[in-house]
């Protein structure tokens, strides 16, 4: 077998296994995503987003509740989509609650 091919196979083995490894890391259960997010809405809710962003909050928590629902249909880029973007949301709605804080 030419050095080269033989190289080549020994990249291809040594390489492989890592690749494989970082794959299954990304399509694995969004935890900290989801927890991002919940901690994020909390965060909303205790500055009165209620009152002051309702539609920001909304769209916060039908993010988050998409996202629980794509979690259990193990849909989980989707889910970590859904909860990233429900995250962006809970953190506008706390934006513009704290313009009205004294």
């Amino acid at each position: 077998m030419p050095p080269i091919r033989a190289r080549s196979r020994l990249v291809t083995r040594l390489f492989a296994p890592l690749g494989l490894l970082l794959l299954a890391a990304c399509a694995g259960i969004p935890v900290q995503e989801m927890s991002d997010a919940r901690q994020a809405i909390q965060a909303a809710e205790e500055a009165g987003a209620a009152e002051h962003a309702p539609a920001a909050l909304r769209n916060a928590k039908r993010l988050l509740t998409s996202a629980e629902r794509k979690l259990q249909r193990q849909a989980y880029s989707s889910a970590r989509a859904d909860a990233r973007e429900a995250r962006q949301h809970a953190a506008e709605a706390l934006r513009s609650s704290r313009r009205f804080e004294p």
